[in-house]
């Protein structure tokens, strides 16, 4: 198991040289082909313009501003996969609502890298409604953390549910390639039938099987669990976070679930999270 087509979201100039060097890492560990996708904007442009007086129609020159700038850092993003050594890479401009396409576009990757949100630290709406909806596997680049390299010290939050089971299986190809890596069990006993005799034993056998040699940390904590899994990150050095995405959208209204938004807003390492 490998990623053969990445997508990387390559339009946001402060955060853009993390997630394509990440995203250039991957598709050269895995021989992969990377898609940089920009989002324009001219979709809200046109919605503002036709909100704005009934029946008015924006024409292209009234977008050749917004489209030329995406263009423009798509080409700063196909510099610089060639620069990090990438033999097959494309580049997409998307001139739609951003979280639909980009939900299209994840239908054919294995793979979506996306930034944690704006310098704030929140967590993009677009970003949240993927992640949600896209069905694929999300690696998030921390906004305001340098990243040279990740994966060598994978920490996997496991509490027995099915969506922290397909991130961890999302993220096996980083696994076998790291070798190694830390199951965390927070109160494990609290929640019946979510884990055999021994939390974290039977998740720690099935890696086993997949080549990577797992330490299991159970915990006991008081403290909300994206808190405690960020605190443990750092207490091993950790280079990546593996967690199940929890969450649900009615109509436009996204609701994350605590360990997720609160991963998301303070995170300052790359989480693979899936839903």
């Amino acid at each position: 198991m490998s990623y053969k087509t990445i997508l990387v979201q390559a339009d946001l100039p402060d955060t853009v040289a993390n997630g394509v060097r990440l995203a250039s890492q991957l598709a050269n560990d895995n021989e992969a082909h990377l898609v940089g996708f920009a989002l324009s904007g001219a979709d809200q442009a046109i919605a503002q313009c036709n909100a704005a007086v009934a029946g008015m129609v924006a024409l292209p020159t009234d977008m050749s501003a917004l489209t030329e700038k995406a263009d423009a850092l798509l080409a700063g993003f196909a510099k610089q996969a060639q620069g990090n050594g990438v033999s097959s890479f494309e580049t997409r401009r998307i001139d739609d609502t951003p979280d639909y396409a980009i939900v299209m576009q994840a239908r054919y990757a294995d793979l979506l890298v996306m930034p944690q949100g704006d310098a704030s630290g929140a967590p993009s709406a677009v970003l949240q409604y993927v992640m949600l909806h896209g069905g694929k596997p999300v690696l998030i680049v921390p906004t305001e953390t340098k990243v040279e390299q990740f994966g060598k010290a994978p920490l996997l939050a496991w509490d027995g549910g099915q969506q922290a089971a397909r991130a961890i299986n999302a993220a096996l190809p980083l696994l076998k390639r790291a070798g190694k890596a830390t199951l965390a069990v927070f109160n494990g006993t609290e929640h019946y039938a979510a884990h055999g005799q021994q939390p974290g034993a039977d998740m720690a056998t099935y890696l086993a099987r997949q080549g990577v040699q797992v330490e299991v940390v159970q915990k006991t904590t008081k403290q909300p669990i994206g808190t405690a899994l960020l605190e443990l990150a750092a207490e091993l050095k950790a280079d990546l976070l593996v967690m199940g995405g929890y969450g649900h959208s009615r109509l436009r209204e996204i609701a994350l679930g605590g360990a997720t938004r609160d991963v998301l807003k303070h995170m300052n390492l790359p989480v693979l999270m899936t839903h």
